[in-house]
């Protein structure tokens, strides 16, 4: 089974799927291989899975960009909403919002200080558009009122390097890729998007408590199949899903990692990803937001 995941190593997509794969591989007995296909906001790997064979041996896992990207882009070449089949959601994590640790400003008052008066040294950097972070970037930056630059990259990995160099200022991404550099000194975390405080890193204010509130995007993961992935496939990931998900010792694992294991499906997941698509727009309406 190929498991393509439509952005660089390295990222919160990528490790998600690391993880999953191997659990997959010891409860079905077959053998789980993830490809990063990256490129155009996740577009490369979608149209990859969207265009290719429907036997059931190629499958997508990919963010909750991957259901929006018709929002964000002119042409992905295919539409999400119609030539993909979402088979499972299987977990959510908040965003957290970094900058470098080496910059003068120290906290959120302050860089929010320092970006309202030199926006220019505070460009933004985000793995995808459409990603959770850009959509919490654009809402951050409608709320602060100035215009900070947005850079575009192709993933997580390649912003977050940018960032420890001090070449972008600030970046917003999930919980799983930003917390290594927060937890080893290399950058500040600055806000997290979730209701509460996130126990990875319970010394970082929500974005309410930061003076942010409504900036609360959630990233979400799923696997995707072809328009015409079998019945069958679907069902047999969705049993063994049931049985991984709930597991404790793999709860507890990402749990660290900032991230919330869940199990949806079926109408449940088209109702859920329609929702999605709603919220998506008119957050990138009241931006201004133009597809590129």
């Amino acid at each position: 089974m190929r498991l393509v995941v439509p952005f660089a190593p390295g990222g919160s997509v990528d490790g998600m799927a690391r993880i999953l794969a191997q659990r997959l591989q010891e409860a079905l007995g077959q053998s789980f291989v993830v490809e990063n296909r990256s490129g155009a906001s996740g577009a490369v790997g979608g149209n990859s899975v969207a265009r290719g064979e429907s036997d059931g041996h190629t499958l997508l896992f990919s963010a909750s960009i991957q259901a929006v990207q018709r929002l964000v882009l002119k042409n992905p070449g295919y539409d999400p909403l119609t030539d993909l089949r979402p088979v499972a959601r299987v977990g959510q994590a908040p965003v957290l919002l970094l900058a470098a640790k080496d910059r003068a400003e120290q906290g959120i008052e302050q860089v929010v200080a320092a970006a309202r008066a030199e926006p220019r040294r505070w460009s933004f950097g985000t793995g995808a558009l459409g990603s959770a972070g850009h959509l919490a970037t654009v809402e951050f930056i409608r709320k602060l009122g100035v215009d900070l630059p947005v850079v575009p990259y192709r993933g997580t990995a390649p912003a977050l390097a940018d960032l420890l160099a001090g070449t972008i200022g600030l970046l917003f991404d999930p919980v799983l890729a930003t917390l290594p550099p927060v937890l080893g000194g290399q950058a500040q975390g600055l806000m997290v998007s979730s209701a509460a405080r996130n126990p990875a890193v319970p010394q970082v204010p929500t974005t309410a408590e930061a003076g942010f509130p409504g900036v609360d995007i959630q990233t979400w993961w799923a696997i995707w199949g072809p328009r015409a992935l079998p019945d069958a496939v679907a069902e047999t990931l969705n049993r063994a899903l049931a049985a991984i998900l709930p597991d404790p010792a793999l709860r507890a694992r990402v749990a660290s990692l900032g991230i919330e294991t869940l199990h949806q499906q079926g109408p449940a997941l088209d109702a859920f990803i329609r929702q999605e698509y709603a919220r998506t727009q008119e957050l990138l309406r009241l931006a201004g937001f133009e597809p590129e």
